[in-house]
């Protein structure tokens, strides 16, 4: 080696020292520290600064208005608190010789602006990383200074260029908070704007690889509609890098060109650390409306590491909208239906039942061969009506003596008094059934034999008539003898040689339906709802032309020629 530059080496020693050296000089210490200007931005964490003289740190003392001293507690230096607006003022230390104006500003609304929280970086073991001051490229200014905590930086092995902070050769103790001074200068005042920077220090990766894209698959097709937005998403696995995100971006290639390539809006990248040495990144581009001249264009997602690079080309297509309510909503609407008509079958099926075997059926039953026409089932009323020649058939010409009898009957008939009435229909029944119209009848109270069981009687009678027909009144309701010939009547209703059922109701019957007691058997209730009825009322004349007789005759089942039964009376008034 010439003698020439190894004496230039032993003059200029500092010109072999490399970036990384330890002999970085500390910029700080070179500044006038006894009026210091710092500022913070809002929300961001802040440590005040310190400087070290005779091995003492500096403490902070909050300055009241009018220059004295405030109440507060002292703030160490090195003390990391958060940034607010009311911690703006003036700060002294406790020898009296630095004044410190701190000033807390807005945080910038301009794009190039980062939170603290998306700021963060990881380093790797072993391996040289670098940390940018935040919002660097918003400025052209340099002058940056580095600490990490309140020591300067040229304690590690570390460089600082251009706003940049090097770090040779990563270990833990690089693992901690930053922060970076960047020097402004208005007027005659020099600030310092303070930024933290965390820095995480992971393990070496042991994988190489390129970035690995995961979604969209190359050459694919994306189904879109038409008018409505769409996002272009693209997902991408790293292995662990220095950068904290790394980029991923999405291009447009115009009519299918792609070297007619131009860069796409993109959202905030989504950071997911899937494993312990692989990252994934999710990289949004939003079209806010898709039109038909985004069908005839192709889209790239491209991303690239130290490895190497990758990319996926798709294009969209228009998707084929599916008539949902045909689809969808029509079989739901039917199924819903059909079970909603299936619950109701279910809970009115016996109704449905009594309703279809009364109206439907009855015609079946006509030519039965029964002993009986008509089983009648009523209560008497505790003050029978004595009636003596107050009815009696009368023929179409009539005479004195009908004209009396028929005044007589309409004497009777505009009684108010239920009992009278009810007892008048219970007389007038079995005369005009048996009489007037020929029926074969059965009552209970006539015709069973001696000896027999109640229940076996009633039971036996509605099995040999071809009709039932009930006079419910109120003494019939709460009567346990007759509630039961009408629910045998009903039983037998559902039978296959079901009789024909009547019900007949007085004044009053039905307004006490629900004061009954006790109360009615649940399949009673069900068919006093349902049977075929008419309803007695004694206010109108009494005449074979009148609504309820002539419902009453419609009501009754045919006899044919067979039975031998006269019916010359069909044409013959009552009064």
């Amino acid at each position: 080696m010439p003698t020439e530059y190894v004496l230039f080496l032993l003059i200029f020693p500092s010109l072999s020292v490399g970036c990384c050296g330890s002999q970085w000089e500390n910029k700080a210490h070179q500044r006038d520290t006894t009026h210091l200007h710092y500022r913070a931005v809002e929300g961001e964490t802040f440590t005040m600064p310190c400087i070290i003289s005779s091995n003492q740190k500096t403490k902070w003392l909050r300055t009241g208005q009018g220059g004295e001293e405030n109440k507060d507690p002292p703030y160490p230096c090195g003390t990391t608190i958060l940034a607010e607006r009311k911690l703006s003022a003036n700060y002294t230390d406790l020898t009296r010789k630095r004044i410190l104006v701190l000033e807390v500003v807005e945080k910038p609304t301009s794009r190039c602006f980062q939170p603290e929280k998306k700021r963060g970086v990881t380093v790797l073991l072993a391996v040289g990383g670098k940390l940018t001051c935040p919002d660097f490229t918003c400025s052209n200014n340099t002058d940056v200074t580095w600490y990490k905590d309140y020591i300067p930086v040229n304690t590690f092995d570390s460089c600082e260029e251009e706003g940049v902070l090097r770090l040779c050769q990563v270990r833990e103790a690089h693992q901690g908070l930053y922060f970076c001074d960047r020097r402004t200068r208005e007027g005659n005042v020099t600030w310092m704007l303070r930024r933290p920077v965390l820095v995480k220090v992971g393990p070496r990766s042991t994988q190489s690889y390129p970035p690995r894209i995961t979604y969209p698959v190359d050459n694919n097709m994306e189904e879109v509609e038409l008018g409505l937005p769409y996002n272009l998403t693209c997902e991408v696995f790293f292995p662990l890098e220095i950068e904290f995100f790394p980029k991923v971006v999405w291009y447009v290639n115009y009519n299918g060109n792609k070297e007619n390539m131009t860069l796409l809006p993109l959202e905030e990248p989504i950071k997911k650390r899937e494993i312990h040495e692989e990252i994934k990144i999710t990289q949004i581009s939003i079209i806010k409306e898709v039109t038909p001249q985004h069908l005839n264009h192709m889209y790239t997602c491209s991303t690239q590491n130290t490895d190497g690079s990758s990319s996926v080309t798709i294009k969209l297509k228009r998707k084929i909208k599916v008539i949902w309510p045909c689809l969808v909503a029509y079989p739901i609407v039917c199924f819903l239906m059909l079970a909603m008509l299936g619950g109701i079958l279910h809970l009115k099926r016996l109704e449905l039942q009594l309703i279809y075997k009364s109206y439907f059926q009855y015609g079946n039953h006509d030519t039965d061969e029964k002993q009986f026409d008509v089983f009648l089932s009523y209560v008497r009323s505790p003050s029978p009506v004595k009636m003596s020649e107050g009815f009696s058939l009368s023929s179409k010409s009539g005479s004195s003596k009908d004209v009396e009898a028929c005044q007589s009957t309409a004497d009777l008939l505009s009684t108010d008094d239920a009992e009278s009435t009810q007892g008048l229909l219970e007389m007038l029944l079995p005369q005009v059934l048996e009489d007037q119209w020929g029926y074969r009848l059965h009552l209970l109270d006539r015709d069973p034999l001696p000896g027999g069981a109640y229940t076996n009687d009633v039971v036996l009678a509605i099995a040999r008539s071809r009709m039932l027909i009930c006079v419910l009144s109120a003494d019939y309701l709460t009567s346990s003898n007759a509630v039961f010939e009408l629910e045998s009547g009903v039983q037998a209703l559902l039978q296959k040689s079901a009789p024909k059922l009547l019900l007949i109701w007085t004044s009053g019957a039905s307004g006490s339906l629900n004061q009954v007691d006790p109360p009615l058997p649940a399949l009673v209730q069900k068919a006093l709802r349902v049977l075929p009825s008419l309803t007695w009322s004694s206010s109108k004349p009494a005449t074979a032309e009148s609504k309820f007789w002539r419902s009453l005759r419609k009501a009754m089942p045919h006899a044919g020629s067979e039975t031998g039964f006269s019916h010359t009376a069909s044409s013959t008034k009552l009064c």
